[in-house]
């Protein structure tokens, strides 16, 4: 009997993560399939510091594990899709969801075929429920944006400049198929500083979860190289996704730099390139920003230096994690 005890804990270690995995996701209303829930694997016991080394699972033991009897009580199948019970209705939702998001992929696609000719631009990569191919009609279209280490400021005037000139930028009350802004980083600072977000003292640890989640969907839509180099930056990742990997094989949807853009790119580098222009746009931008009611209010997140420019007035981390916590006490 004392020989079966490891292997009895780590069987229910590992029931109860894919029963966190698929609650956590069911708050965004995603249902998963065995593959994802491996991928996306997440930890039930947060409070002891997630995942270690030793966790690693192999896609077979979740196919596995999903079909035992314990979590057949919890979860429910249908067309591939594993949810909690009573939530059949989601993996049509998710299906429907999915073609909505290729449709919308299509004006990510028109604007970042542009936004590769822009001055600084290193890597753009599609975040949030589009990452996921979740979005609903009404959403609109989170990038990520990557510029060159010391010119984030003028990059971002020269990519929000042409993002409105083609009609597709987010602002007030336009939001639906529009490009949100919100996220820019330097080339030579890859490792994100969310963390003072959702890493701090006064954060819960199931924000952890949320950060990691947000991480290990992000899509690379130009720049694959550097993207590579951004994955390795963030491999804090692995401690709440512990099979988060580095991706080497990327789809049709990359859309690829060519010689022409690169020239133009350099070109208007060149003719940017003295060191006033980013001071100057530097200063009028964190003027603004200062000024702006949405940075002082409460529960926002907005940083601005020469590393990164993050706007999110109001984060959707902590009520997810209020959410999150409450079904999984439900369901466990």
């Amino acid at each position: 009997m004392g020989i079966e005890w490891p292997g009895l804990f780590m069987q229910n270690k590992l029931l109860k993560n894919i029963l966190a995995t698929v609650t956590y996701y069911d708050i965004l209303d995603y249902p998963m399939t065995s593959f994802e829930i491996w991928k996306y694997l997440t930890p039930h016991d947060i409070k002891r510091g997630a995942f270690g080394s030793g966790d690693e699972t192999a896609l077979g033991d979740i196919i596995k594990e999903l079909e035992s009897a314990e979590l057949r009580e919890k979860l429910d199948e249908f067309r591939g899709f594993y949810f909690l019970k009573g939530r059949k209705n989601l993996v049509r939702q998710r299906i429907e969801k999915n073609k909505i998001s290729e449709k919308k992929f299509k004006t990510i696609k028109r604007a970042v075929w542009w936004l590769r000719f822009v001055p600084y631009v290193k890597m753009i990569a599609i975040t949030g429920r589009m990452a996921m191919k979740n979005a609903d009609k009404k959403s609109d279209l989170d990038l990520l944006i990557v510029l060159e280490n010391g010119r984030i400021f003028t990059g971002r005037v020269l990519v929000t400049l042409l993002v409105h000139v083609l009609g597709i930028r987010r602002y007030e009350n336009k939001i639906k198929n529009r490009i949100c802004l919100n996220y820019f980083m330097a080339d030579e600072n890859l490792k994100s500083g969310l963390d003072e977000l959702f890493f701090s003292s006064d954060n819960s640890q199931a924000l952890h979860l949320f950060a990691s989640s947000e991480y290990s969907f992000i899509y690379p839509v130009f720049g694959r190289d550097l993207f590579q180099k951004f994955q390795k930056a963030n491999e804090w990742v692995k401690s709440y996704k512990i099979n988060y990997r580095q991706d080497e094989v990327f789809g049709l949807k990359t859309i690829k730099d060519s010689n022409v853009s690169a020239i133009i790119r350099k070109m208007g580098e060149f003719i940017l390139g003295f060191g006033f222009v980013e001071k100057k746009l530097k200063k009028w931008q964190m003027a603004r920003i200062m000024s702006d009611s949405r940075t002082h209010q409460s529960g926002s997140f907005v940083t601005a230096n020469d590393k990164e420019l993050i706007f999110f007035p109001k984060p959707q981390g902590l009520e997810i994690e209020e959410k999150y916590l409450e079904k999984l006490k439900h369901s466990g």
